[in-house]
């Protein structure tokens, strides 16, 4: 798996040159539209590889104070600071996903799956920490990338598709639904797909 440090220095250097080609300066309109229907404002809610996290932003302005976000950068969580000084600071997380520890009621995805390279020792690791941090009957909610893998270990991000994913999440999820999002934002129309997985153990 990737070097911590390289993988921090790497992602810093990003923000740093403001090569952030998948910040959408919004919320995502599918996340935002699932977290409409939910009335549970006590979710507690991680949002790994968050960046700048417009989604907790949303989130904690309508309601859900039991929001944390998680990156391996400090620039965005800084940023996001700025931006949110009511946001407690002890709910932004600087570190690795693959060694945070704790527990959540949903975990959401945006951005984050698409962003290291698409080994399947990686992409199997995401599936079963993703599972590992969730409670029972806890949900993994959000989007993934639809589009063909091109070799170019590189140049995010990566794609993958519908059936390769689900041989990550089958073992560790019962899958809900996973399906084309309707409501993508017009550059990423027909290029996402919308998932709810729901931990099995």
């Amino acid at each position: 798996m990737d070097n911590t440090e390289d993988t921090a220095s790497y992602w810093s250097l990003r923000y740093k040159e403001n090569l952030t080609g998948w910040d959408l300066a919004q919320p995502s309109p599918p996340i935002t539209a699932y977290m409409d229907q939910l009335k549970d404002k006590g979710t507690k809610i991680l949002i790994p590889g968050a960046g700048n996290a417009y989604e907790a932003e949303y989130l904690f302005a309508s309601g859900f104070l039991n929001t944390y976000i998680l990156d391996i950068a400090h620039e965005p969580l800084e940023q996001f600071a700025e931006r949110n000084p009511d946001f407690p600071p002890d709910q932004i997380i600087y570190g690795d996903f693959f060694q945070h520890q704790g527990k959540y009621d949903l975990i959401l995805e945006q951005t984050f799956f698409c962003s290291f390279p698409p080994l399947r020792e990686r992409r199997t690791a995401y599936a079963k920490k993703m599972s590992d941090l969730l409670h029972p009957k806890g949900k993994l909610v959000g989007l993934w990338f639809d589009f063909p893998l091109t070799g170019d270990m590189e140049k995010r991000p990566f794609g993958g598709s519908k059936s390769e994913y689900l041989e990550y999440f089958t073992p560790h999820f019962f899958i809900k639904t996973f399906e084309p999002a309707y409501n993508s934002i017009s550059p990423r129309m027909g290029n996402e797909l919308f998932g709810i997985f729901e931990k099995a153990d």
